[in-house]
């Protein structure tokens, strides 16, 4: 089960000083690295900035974290480097914060400035933990569900688009000292909850991120105006559906996200397969209509990834759903042809919008 935390004073429990890397300067790390340095920077943290993007790293080198939307706009000062060099400390936490595609590469970069005793943490979607672990070593590796969305509209500008926290802990489900001290830490970002069973939160958010950042580049809109179309729920219902299904062939028990939204019940039954109006899939329904309204302005990072020439993190996604399914035999058809139309997108062969949901919902007789 989940401890949810109570908030922290800053310093309440820190004993030592940490060093904080967060590698990946785009809209979720950037606000990470903004709050940590202006809540912990007097404590005696220090919290370092990482991107290989000159350009964002400059930005804030000049003009500091510069924080709009629903935060208090503001600028943040900041350290951030474009390269690590032989003279920069070894670091406590390597926070992870880069795109899934670029995960395994950004891990191999900064393991060498791994503190003996740190751990690296996984912000990414998907089960990147399994992957950074094969790298950095099961016992270095710590994950966080981030459930919160935020967006960089030009380097160094960063903007929260949906509220949330953060769910931490490890894929083993071995208590870890070191979790303290990071929920210590990003208490400043968002409310942190501890999780004994990580496997099972981890999984539940990739049933949610197959489907909505995997429909949201489809259609090419927010998801407040894309989830008002019911052949877009039916979309979603299905890849979270199949997603379930992987997750409890593997063993997993899934969490509820936010200690609220249960997958379990969220997932088809065979009599809502084969059923049109029935009440349970009028409810499940309205509860879909209920996440667009709530997160509206959230808009599909893997999306904006497409739209700058960058790889989409979709085989991160449902790919991992439908190699697992296989391995498993698990039948995944709606997510081995969302994760084929992403692909389709992102070579230019095809434009997102709904013209390409309705093709796909179709090639599935989903509409």
């Amino acid at each position: 089960m989940s401890e949810p935390r109570a908030s922290l004073l800053p310093g309440e429990f820190v004993v030592r000083a940490e060093r904080v890397l967060v590698v990946g300067c785009g809209g979720i790390g950037g606000i990470t690295a903004a709050c940590l340095t202006e809540a912990w920077s007097s404590l005696g943290v220090e919290v370092v900035g990482y991107s290989t993007n000159t350009g964002i790293a400059d930005a804030i080198r000049r003009h500091g974290y510069r924080l709009t939307g629903n935060e208090p706009a503001r600028a943040v000062p900041g350290l951030c480097l474009s390269a690590l060099t032989d003279d920069v400390e070894p670091f406590d936490f390597i926070v992870l914060a880069v795109q899934p595609p670029h995960v395994e590469e950004a891990a191999r970069a900064a393991l060498p400035w791994l503190a003996p005793g740190g751990a690296m943490v996984c912000f990414q979607n998907g089960l990147c933990e399994d992957r950074v672990a094969k790298i950095a070593g099961a016992d270095r590796v710590l994950g966080a569900v981030v459930a919160w969305g935020a967006s960089m509209s030009e380097p160094g500008l960063f903007e929260r688009t949906a509220a949330g926290g953060f769910a931490i802990g490890r894929m083993d489900g071995v208590a870890d000292p070191r979790l303290e001290r990071l929920a210590v830490l990003l208490e400043c970002v968002g409310p942190v909850t501890r999780s004994d069973n990580f496997a099972g939160a981890r999984w539940s958010k990739l049933a949610i991120n197959a489907a909505i950042s995997t429909i949201g580049t489809i259609g090419g809109d927010r998801l407040g105006a894309l989830m008002v179309s019911l052949t877009v729920r039916r979309l979603v219902l299905a890849i979270m559906t199949e997603t379930v299904r992987v997750a409890q062939s593997s063993g997993i028990r899934l969490e509820k996200v936010s200690g609220t939204l249960d997958l379990d019940w969220i997932a088809l039954t065979e009599e809502e397969s084969r059923t049109v109006g029935s009440p349970s899939l009028v409810a499940k329904h309205t509860l879909l209509l209920a996440v667009g309204a709530r997160y509206r302005r959230m808009r599909s990072s893997m999306l904006s990834a497409i739209e700058r020439g960058r790889p989409p993190a979709v085989d991160f996604l449902n790919g991992e759903v439908v190699e697992r399914g296989r391995a498993l035999g698990v039948a995944t058809p709606v997510n081995a042809a969302s994760q084929d139309m992403v692909h389709t997108i992102a070579r230019r062969e095809r434009a997102s919008g709904m013209s390409s949901i309705y093709t796909l919902a179709e090639s599935l007789g989903l509409r």
